[in-house]
C-alpha cells in the first residue's frame, strides 16, 4: 500500500505477527550517517520473564550498511543519491540473507515529529463494557487527531477511564455510566512521508511500514523495568537527536532536535581549519566531552585543508578540540533538558535517562549528561535480537534492531481512518465492514 495510491493519504500499516509461524521481515534504517538494511527471521517463542513483551525471537540472517549520501537532518536532500545507497545496503543484506525482498518497514526522524494526547469519553448508562464501546471510544479519540498536513505514524490508547477514575488498563467487562481514554499521536508532515517513500519506490521496493525513530530506539535499547516505571530515551544520531518517553509499558511522548554527531565533526572542521573527513577522525580518536588534566600538554596533528604538497599540518593543545566538542555536546543536551522539562513528562522520565545512537559513543557524554540533566544516565545497545555481528552490536545500530522488534508490538496501535472507522476493530473501512458495523449497532 501507498501513500500516493490513496486520496486520503493513509499510511501503510503492518499486519499482526501470526503466533504459530515464522515470519522474515526486512527494515531499512536511514540516517545521515549511514543506511542499514537488516533481514531477520522472527520465530514465535514461549512466554518469559526476559523481555516478557516480545513474543518472537529475533534472529538477524542478513545484514547491510553503507555511508549515507543524499539525507540531511533525516531528510532526503537527493533522491538520486539516496536511492543508489539503498540499492547498495539492500543489495549487501540480501547476498548475506540468500534472499530477495519487495518490502520494507522504514524509520521516520524527519517531518518535525509531534506528540499529543487526544481524550474523549462516551456515555455507557451504566452497562458493561463491551468491545463495541470500546470502538467506539477509541473512533471518537482517533477522529480528533485528523489533520490533512500530518499523517499519523502511531496512535496509542495510554489509559482508560471510568467515571473519572483513571489508570485501568483494560475496562472491557467493567460497569460504569462514563468511559474515556487518552490516546497518544504521534504525527509527521506529508511531504518529508512521501518523499521518503519515493526514494524507497525508485529502488524498486515498497514500504510495509513507517515507524518513529524515537519509539524505534526505545524499543531496542530499554528493558522491561524502565519502560514499566517510567524513562526517556534519547537516541543522538548523526543529523538528529530524537527523545522517547515510555511508561507503563507503552510510549507516551516523543519529540526531535535537528542537533547530532555531524554538527560536532562540522564545528571542528570549521574551528581546527580541516577536512570533514579528517575532523571525524579527530573527533572520534581524540575528542571528549570531558576536560582532562593532560589536554594541554598533549599535542593534536591537525592535517590541511588542501591537497597542497607544501601545505604543512598544524598542531593544538587537545584542549583545543576538547573545547569545541564539549560546546556542542552541552548545547545539545541542555536543549533535550528543556524539552523533556517542556513537555510536561519529567516527573514520569523521573532519573532514568538511556542514551543511544552513534553519537552517544563519545567519550565522557554519560558524564556531561548525568551533570546537565541531573538524572542517571546508561549507554543503551540493542538487546534481544541473535545473529547481529560485532560491529553491529553498538548503541549505533538500537534503531534498525527496533525497526525489526516493531511488528511484535504493532497491534497494540489503533488507527482512525478518513471513514471514522478503526480498522483493526472492524476489519477493514470498506463499504461491506461498515455496512456489517451499522448492522451490529442498530439491531
Amino acid at each position: 500500500m501507498s501513500i500516493f495510491g490513496s486520496s486520503h493519504f493513509g499510511l501503510p500499516r503492518l499486519k499482526p505477527l501470526s503466533s504459530k509461524r515464522a515470519h522474515v521481515v526486512s527494515v531499512l534504517d536511514i540516517g545521515s550517517t549511514k543506511v542499514v538494511c537488516m533481514i531477520g527471521r522472527l520465530t514465535p517463542r514461549a512466554e518469559s520473564e526476559i523481555l516478557p513483551g516480545r513474543t518472537h525471537n529475533v534472529e538477524v540472517i542478513g545484514i547491510g550498511h553503507q555511508k549515507s549520501r543524499g539525507v540531511k537532518n533525516g531528510v532526503i536532500t537527493d533522491l538520486d543519491a539516496a536511492e543508489s545507497v539503498v540499492r547498495l545496503a539492500v543489495d549487501a543484506a540480501e547476498r548475506m540473507a540468500g534472499l530477495t525482498i519487495e518490502s520494507l518497514i522504514v524509520n521516520v526522524s524527519a517531518g518535525r515529529l509531534q506528540s499529543d494526547v487526544y481524550t474523549a469519553t462516551i456515555d455507557l448508562g451504566g452497562q458493561e463494557v463491551d468491545a463495541n464501546d470500546l470502538r467506539k471510544v477509541l473512533a471518537v479519540a482517533g477522529q480528533q487527531s485528523l489533520r490533512q498536513d500530518r499523517a499519523i505514524l502511531h496512535s496509542l490508547p495510554t489509559g482508560f477511564s471510568l467515571d473519572g477514575e483513571r489508570g485501568i488498563r483494560d475496562p472491557l467487562s467493567m460497569f460504569g455510566d462514563v468511559l474515556g481514554v487518552d490516546m497518544h499521536v504521534l504525527t509527521a508532515e506529508r511531504a518529508s512521508l512521501k518523499n521518503l517513500e519515493l526514494c524507497i519506490n525508485r529502488a524498486h521496493l515498497s514500504v510495509e511500514g513507517m515507524v518513529a525513530t524515537p519509539y524505534a530506539s526505545g524499543l531496542s535499547a530499554l528493558v522491561d523495568d524502565e519502560v514499566e516505571l517510567g524513562c526517556a530515551c534519547i537516541d543522538m544520531g548523526g543529523g538528529t537527536t530524537t527523545i522517547s518517553v515510555f511508561a507503563e509499558g507503552k510510549l507516551v511522548h516523543s519529540d526531535a532536535v535537528s542537533l547530532g554527531g555531524h554538527h560536532v565533526t562540522t564545528d571542528l572542521a570549521r574551528g581546527l581549519s580541516t577536512r570533514i573527513e579528517d575532523a571525524e577522525r579527530l573527533k572520534v580518536v581524540h575528542g571528549s566531552a570531558l576536560p582532562n588534566a593532560s589536554d594541554d600538554r598533549d599535542i593534536v596533528t591537525v592535517p590541511p585543508i588542501g591537497d597542497d604538497d607544501r601545505d604543512q599540518p598544524t598542531h593544538v593543545p587537545r584542549a583545543l578540540l576538547s573545547r569545541i566538542v564539549r560546546a556542542r555536546i552541552e548545547e545539545t543536551i541542555e536543549l533535550i533538558r528543556d524539552r523533556i522539562q517542556r513537555s510536561g513528562f519529567s516527573p514520569i522520565v523521573g532519573k532514568r535517562i538511556v542514551l543511544t545512537g552513534g553519537a552517544s559513543q563519545l567519550t565522557g557524554l554519560p558524564e556531561v549528561a548525568r551533570r546537565i540533566l541531573a538524572r542517571n544516565v546508561r549507554i543503551g545497545r540493542p538487546l534481544g535480537v541473535s545473529g547481529l555481528p560485532t560491529a553491529a552490536k553498538g548503541p549505533a545500530f538500537s534503531t534498525a534492531v527496533g525497526l525489526m522488534i516493531y511488528p511484535q508490538v504493532a497491534e497494540l496501535e489503533e488507527h482512525a481512518v478518513q471513514g471514522g472507522m478503526l480498522s483493526q476493530l472492524t476489519g477493514g473501512n470498506g463499504r461491506i465492514a461498515r455496512m456489517g458495523q451499522w448492522l451490529k449497532e442498530s439491531f
